[in-house]
């Protein structure tokens, strides 16, 4: 008896394009799980690596060198993605809204977001400053920047809200980029605490001469109170000029988890050891999660929870057992110092020089280059017994799509001009067309066929093209 196809049965939906869901897309690729449907959702068709922005700001990567193409994995992964923002899950009916398309069904759901760094609670940040995180905003602004000071139509004025690690490497990161186009950078680092907390006492002094070489002035123990087009007023009365203000002030979590009603640590998701959320429907990792024994929100976390976030989905859907995930203490941290120089901080700031940076860039390709080059995964052998021909027509390209499904009027009307007419009176055929007339309530109709291979695995977007 001939077996029929599997059904599919179980919905999952991967929320957001992080470094925790790309590697458990790759995972799948690999390894996938019959009679299930994977639904990845994302805002755009790439996702940024974080550990080589401050590289990309630097001007030693290209936009590309950092962007995980995530068309590309789901395609390899043999998953659907939908470009759009999530804005919301509802829980009770276990769907996940995303504006302009129907809410999108889930069995089992992973959140893996990321976090924001916008200022929002300070005026005018919104209207004249930008979040280093997400990525795309400041990108995009950061490129528009410099093309002004080039043109001298801006100075080089920059002020980083955020003394953390995070704010520090910007700072130096784009100090270089102007140096390297021939400007004097004017970059302030304001943090309403003392900077570069966490850090051993000989990596703060490294970094603070790095600075001072680059041209970057740190305040500390000043609150900004608030972001004008020119210039940060801080609390104090002082004016800091920048024609650029970058908010780098920290973690944030995205505002519409706080409306799913999961259990938050300050606007995180909180998981347990198994990186499930208080909904055993729901998971989450990376920077969004809050893990039962807190860690830094760095990448190595979201790294690292990938096999077991991808054995506990696994789990989930088959009824399996699941795993504990146990962070590691400590990590090592790979800091910019703005040129092709790091510092690694575990070490006590002892260890620095260009050979660290080549380390760490040897690090952050070789992370990159699990998703520019996917794994050749061998096709589904053929059945022990199959009629001849079978294998040739499969040969070693993918069939056709129907991309010659299309021909030319005249080969039309030849192909149609042996068929008989009809022998109604209310049905005739559209000479030279692949239609007929219908006259129904003495109202003419056209009625036509066509047929559309799916392009795109998303349905509701394939709806679309085949409407239009």
């Amino acid at each position: 008896m001939k077996q029929p196809p599997l059904p599919l049965t179980r919905e999952l939906v991967l929320i957001g394009g992080g470094h925790a869901h790309a590697l458990v897309l790759r995972r799948w690729g690999m390894r996938p799980l019959a009679g299930v449907r994977v639904t990845v959702i994302n805002p755009n068709p790439t996702a940024p690596y974080t550990g080589m922005l401050p590289g990309y700001v630097a001007g030693h990567y290209g936009r590309d060198d950092l962007e995980i193409d995530l068309v590309q994995l789901a395609r390899f992964a043999g998953v659907r993605l939908v470009a759009g923002w999530v804005t919301g899950i509802d829980r009770e009916a276990q769907v996940v809204h995303v504006p302009g398309r129907p809410p999108i069904p889930y069995d089992v759901a992973s959140i893996n977001v990321g976090i924001s760094s916008d200022l929002p609670a300070l005026p005018g940040f919104a209207e004249h400053g930008v979040g280093a995180k997400p990525l795309g905003s400041y990108a995009a602004d950061w490129a528009q920047f410099r093309r002004d000071v080039s043109a001298g139509t801006k100075p080089t004025q920059v002020a980083v809200l955020g003394g953390g690690v995070g704010g520090v490497e910007l700072s130096l990161a784009m100090a270089h980029a102007l140096q390297s186009d021939g400007h004097a950078p004017q970059i302030t680092v304001i943090d309403k605490s003392e900077a570069l907390p966490g850090l051993h006492a000989r990596s703060r002094t490294v970094l603070e001469d790095a600075m001072s070489a680059h041209g970057v002035a740190l305040i500390e123990e000043a609150a900004p109170a608030r972001v004008e087009a020119d210039r940060v007023v801080l609390e104090d009365g002082r004016d800091i000029p920048a024609a650029m203000v970058v908010g780098a002030a920290g973690a944030r979590p995205q505002a519409w988890l706080a409306e799913t009603g999961l259990t938050l640590d300050a606007g995180f998701v909180r998981v347990d050891e198994t990186l499930c959320s208080s909904d055993p429907l729901i998971f989450a990792g990376g920077d969004c999660a809050a893990l039962p024994d807190p860690r830094p929100k760095a990448g190595v976390y979201a790294v690292r929870e990938a096999p077991v976030l991808y054995h506990n989905l696994r789990a989930r859907l088959t009824g399996g057992q699941l795993r504990r995930y146990r962070p590691q203490k400590d990590y090592l941290k790979l800091i910019s110092l703005g040129g092709k120089s790091a510092l690694a901080d575990k070490y006590g700031g002892r260890l620095r020089g260009p050979w660290l940076w080549r380390w760490k860039d040897h690090i952050d390709r070789k992370f990159m280059d699990k998703f520019h080059h996917l794994p050749q995964m061998p096709a589904p052998k053929l059945p022990r017994e199959v009629a001849q021909g079978v294998a040739e027509a499969l040969g070693d390209k993918p069939m056709c799509g129907g991309c010659g499904a299309k021909v030319t009027g005249a080969a039309l009307a030849e192909a149609l001009s042996g068929l008989p007419g009809a022998d109604r009176d209310d049905v005739r055929r559209l000479p030279g067309d692949d239609a007929a007339l219908l006259q129904v309530g003495g109202v003419d109709q056209v009625l036509s066929t066509d047929h559309l291979r799916a392009l795109v695995g998303d349905p509701f977007v394939m709806a679309r093209i085949a409407a239009v």
